[in-house]
C-alpha cells in the first residue's frame, strides 16, 4: 500500500468511482457534504449504479467515508470531483468548486497537492479555486501547496469505458508537480495518461471535448428538422452516408445530461467575457435546446392529425433521465417535453424503471407513475424518449395494449418498429 493518503471530495458519478480505483493502491478517505450519501455508501449501496455491491463491498476496508472534512486532515492528495453546473442564464455556477475549495482549505498542510477533475473553463483552477485554497489555508500557491488538474472522462452507465480504461489528460502547477500528478494517475489508470503542458491546456481540452460533440449532434439535429419538412427518413439518411468510410455516424436526440448539455457555456462566457461572440457554439446549443419543444409538438401535430382532442388528453412518456440504462437525471431534457406538453392542457403520466424515486422525490410533480403494462389506463399518445433495454423489449401489441383508440407512438430514440413518427 502507497504510503500517500488521498481524499476524494464528492462522490457521485465521478468520485466513487475514483476512490475506488485509488483505494487498490492508498489510502482513500471519500467525502461528500450529503450525509445520506455516505450512509449509502457505508451500507454499501451505490444509487449511480455505477459500482456495483459486490465491488463496493471488497474495498469497504480500504476506503473511509465522512462529511466531516476533518476526517481528511492526514490527507497528502486532494480530488475534487464537485459539479460544475450552470444557472438559469447558463452561466457557469463555480459555488460548489469554490466551497469545495473553501473546505479543503480548510484543513491543508504544507506539501499538500489539490487535483482539480469538475469541467471548468480554462483558468479557473488558477484564478478561482487557488485563492479560495490560499485565503481558507493560510498558506502560499505554488511554495507551500500545489494544484494539479485532471479532466474526468467518465460515461456515466457505460460498464465498458469505465475510469481506468480511459486514458487521462493530467497537469500539474509547476512541472515538478506535473510529473507527480502524471505518475499517481498512472497507477490507477490502465489506459495510460498524457501529461498536458499546463493547467489551463487540460482544462480547455475537457471543455472543448462535449463541446465538439455538442455541436456535431446539433448539425444531426438540423438536418432531422429538415428531412422531416421533406418527408424524408433521418435515420434511413445517415445509414446511407454512413457507408462513407470517414462520415461522423451521430443520431438525432435530446441533448442532456451533467456534461454536453452544459460544459459548452462555461467555454462561451469565457469567450464573451473576452469579447468574442461564439456564433457556431451558441447556435448549437440553442438547436439542441430546442428539440423537446419540437418533439412535443410534433406528438401535438400528430394526434390532430388522428381527429383526437388534445385538451385533457393522456399522454405517456416512456424514460426520464438524460440517456439509456442510467439512473442520471441531471439536466435531463425529458422534463422541457412534459413542460411543453403541459401547457397544451394534456395530462401526462412518466414512466422510468431505472429511477430511484425515493431519491428523487421532487419529480412526482411530473406525473410518475409504476409500469404502465401493469395498469388499466390507456393513453392517446405514447412518447418513447429514452432507449432503456427494458423498452427496446416493447412490442406493437405493448403498444397497442396501452393506447386509447388509434395507437399513436412518437419514437425519439428509433427503437420502436413502425412508429407514428419517429425523430
Amino acid at each position: 500500500m502507497n504510503t500517500k493518503k488521498i481524499a476524494l471530495i464528492g462522490l457521485g458519478y465521478v468520485g466513487l468511482p475514483l476512490a475506488v480505483a485509488f483505494s487498490e493502491k492508498f489510502r482513500v478517505v471519500g467525502f461528500d457534504i450529503n450525509t445520506r450519501r455516505i450512509q449509502e455508501l457505508v451500507g454499501g449501496q451505490d444509487r449511480t449504479l455505477e459500482i456495483d455491491a459486490n465491488l463496493l463491498a471488497s474495498v469497504k476496508d480500504n476506503i473511509q467515508y465522512t462529511s466531516n472534512i476533518k476526517d481528511t486532515k492526514d490527507c497528502d492528495i486532494y480530488i475534487v470531483t464537485v459539479p460544475t453546473p450552470i444557472d438559469k442564464a447558463n452561466r457557469p455556477d463555480l459555488t460548489p468548486l469554490i466551497e469545495a475549495s473553501k473546505t479543503i482549505g480548510s484543513v491543508l498542510g504544507k506539501g499538500d497537492i489539490v487535483i482539480y477533475e469538475s469541467t471548468v473553463y480554462p483558468g479557473v483552477t488558477e484564478d478561482v479555486c487557488v485563492p479560495e485554497l490560499e485565503i481558507s489555508s493560510g498558506l502560499k500557491f505554488n511554495q507551500d501547496f500545489y494544484c494539479g488538474y485532471s479532466p474526468e472522462r467518465i460515461n456515466p452507465g457505460d460498464k465498458e469505458h469505465t475510469v481506468t480504461k480511459i486514458l487521462k489528460v493530467t497537469a500539474g502547477s509547476t512541472p515538478e508537480i506535473a510529473k507527480q500528478v502524471d505518475d499517481l494517475y498512472k497507477q490507477v489508470i490502465t489506459a495510460g495518461t498524457y501529461l498536458a503542458s499546463s493547467i489551463k491546456v487540460a482544462e480547455a481540452s475537457k471543455v472543448i471535448e462535449n463541446t465538439q460533440r455538442d455541436v456535431n449532434i446539433a448539425l444531426i439535429n438540423e438536418l432531422a428538422l429538415i428531412f422531416n419538412q421533406m418527408g424524408i427518413d433521418t435515420n434511413e439518411v445517415l445509414e446511407a452516408a454512413a457507408t462513407k468510410w470517414n462520415f461522423i455516424k451521430l443520431t438525432p436526440g435530446l441533448v442532456g445530461g451533467h456534461c454536453i448539455g452544459v460544459d459548452p457555456y462555461y467555454l462561451t462566457f469565457k469567450a464573451e467575457e473576452l469579447g468574442y461572440k461564439p456564433d457556431l457554439i451558441l447556435a448549437s446549443r440553442q438547436i439542441n435546446n430546442g428539440m423537446s419543444k419540437y418533439i412535443a409538438n410534433q406528438t401535438i401535430k400528430e394526434m390532430i392529425k388522428t381527429g383526437k382532442v388534445i385538451k385533457n388528453s393522456n399522454i405517456l412518456i416512456l424514460g426520464v433521465t438524460f440517456k439509456e440504462d442510467c439512473p442520471d437525471m441531471r439536466n435531463t431534457k425529458v422534463v422541457d417535453i412534459i413542460e411543453e406538453l403541459k401547457d397544451f392542457g394534456v395530462n401526462v403520466d412518466v414512466y422510468d424503471p431505472c429511477v430511484d424515486y425515493e431519491v428523487e422525490r421532487h419529480w412526482y410533480k411530473h406525473g410518475i407513475i409504476q409500469n404502465p403494462l401493469e395498469s388499466v389506463k390507456t393513453y392517446d399518445a405514447i412518447i418513447v424518449a429514452v432507449g432503456h433495454k427494458q423498452f427496446k423489449r416493447y412490442t406493437t401489441s405493448d403498444y397497442e395494449t396501452l393506447s386509447k383508440g388509434v395507437m399513436l407512438v412518437v419514437d425519439v430514440k428509433n427503437i420502436v418498429e413502425n412508429p407514428t413518427w419517429r425523430l
